[in-house]
């Protein structure tokens, strides 16, 4: 499907700028595009992907990754019934939602790149996408979010009185988006033209799992009982920073306490697992450094292997901002807006939303400047304002998302990850304009 998708962008894109007289700057913006690509996503990604790979060495050694998969493993087996208990992608994927629910984009997506990896040494079809992959990748798309801080940020630049208020809004459409995306992931897997065919018999019976993924069960040695008292201290200064940043919030009512708790979380959870992961392996008597070193070498390799799929989708989309850019000085392009924004006002979707929810899967640079264009024009304390922002952080950039995650592991055949995703973002749209109309209409 995304073959299609790529394709169809390009033409679109052409065609439009064609009939607008802007083939210039469709050129122009795929060149750009390519710059972007490389010197503002993937060279950046390089130090990130370093950084969390290195701390994600220290906690596979250590143990941590395999204490965390089997805490959750009742849940987690759920929904990766094709994954071993006790294999690290189990706690990869975990540590990656848990950076997602946080909002901590800078973690999340090297630990997303992380666990792909650890299911691709599962994936005995090399450049297609296993249903692990495609329920992983409908989590990733479905975004939830404790407190989308970005779209908050953007509203309170624009002078909402609130711009907390769609934190619960946000969180009640992400949780409706992710039940249906996680549902159509699974209904669509056992359709005929996603089902994954079988494999030879020599193939179909492969080693023991991670024997096969060839990563061996962890070989920790146990926490020394010296080190219970170290580890005592660092819980309770942790706990001592967040009182302190609970109290500087000054919550009033039982909304703010649910802020203030969230917003403490969020300030603490880079610079706690920054320290806990290297504390706890070297407790461990672990090299922390040497392994970090060793895992922090995998982030270059990473981030260039991703170049190419970056290039593709990024090129793509640029082309269509540009497009539609430039066809929108037209008069006959304005009657066609029109004409579909009639129809939508028709079935109760507000027409000013359609530009954000047509641009969210493709670009979040896009989507974030035509949010903020938005606010300004319908004001920040709006009904439409209030839903835009509940959008934003409902939903994400899914096309990004597939290309970097699939890419970082050459999957070219993704199945039903991206009906699954677009789902996903659908539900979340219609979810936020029903949940903003009842909370704030």
């Amino acid at each position: 499907m995304l073959n299609f998708i790529w394709l169809g962008l390009i033409l679109v894109a052409v065609v439009l700028g064609g009939v607008a007289g802007a083939l210039d700057k469709v050129a122009l913006a795929a060149f750009k595009a390519c710059e972007t690509s490389v010197m503002s996503l993937a060279l950046p990604l390089i130090g990130l992907m370093a950084l969390w790979l290195g701390m994600m060495r220290l906690a596979e050694k250590s143990g941590l990754i395999e204490i965390l998969a089997r805490a959750l493993r009742p849940f987690m087996r759920r929904l990766f019934p094709d994954v071993p208990p006790e294999h690290p992608a189990m706690g990869s994927m975990l540590m990656n939602m848990a950076a997602n629910m946080l909002g901590l984009a800078n973690a999340a997506t090297p630990l997303g790149l992380r666990a792909m990896q650890d299911l691709e040494k599962l994936n005995r079809r090399p450049g297609t996408a296993t249903n692990a992959m495609c329920t992983f990748l409908a989590i990733n798309t479905s975004s939830i979010q404790l407190v989308p801080a970005t779209t908050v940020a953007y509203m309170a630049a624009a002078g909402a009185t609130n711009p907390m208020s769609i934190i619960g809004t946000a969180f009640g459409a992400t949780l409706c988006s992710t039940i249906v995306g996680i549902t159509a992931v699974k209904l669509l897997e056992k359709l005929p033209a996603y089902r994954l065919a079988p494999l030879p018999p020599a193939v179909e019976n492969p080693p023991a799992p991670l024997e096969f993924a060839g990563i061996p069960a962890s070989t920790a040695k146990p926490l020394p009982a010296w080190a219970w008292p170290f580890l005592a201290a660092f819980f309770i200064f942790f706990a001592w920073l967040f009182v302190q940043a609970f109290r500087q919030a000054a919550p009033s009512d039982w909304k703010s306490v649910l802020i203030a708790t969230a917003s403490a979380i969020s300030l603490l959870a880079v610079p706690f697992l920054l320290s806990f992961f290297p504390l706890f392996a070297a407790l461990k008597r672990i090299p922390v450094y040497e392994e970090f070193v060793e895992g922090a070498k995998e982030g270059f390799q990473v981030a260039v292997r991703i170049i190419p799929y970056l290039i593709a989708i990024m090129v793509a989309i640029g082309m269509v901002r540009a497009a539609f850019e430039a066809a929108a000085k037209f008069d006959w392009f304005a009657s066609f807006t029109g004409a579909i924004q009639g129809a939508l006002a028709a079935v109760g979707f507000p027409a000013e939303l359609l530009p954000l929810a047509l641009m969210r899967p493709l670009s979040g640079s896009g989507s974030n400047g035509i949010f903020n264009e938005l606010i300004r024009q319908v004001g920040p304390d709006s009904l439409i304002a209030h839903m835009a922002g509940t959008i934003m952080g409902s939903t994400e950039t899914t096309f990004y998302v597939i290309a970097v995650y699939f890419g970082s592991v050459a999957v070219r055949r993704t199945r039903h990850a991206v009906p699954a995703g677009l789902i996903a973002d659908f539900t979340g749209v219609v979810a936020s304009i029903v949940i903003c109309r009842l909370v704030f209409a």
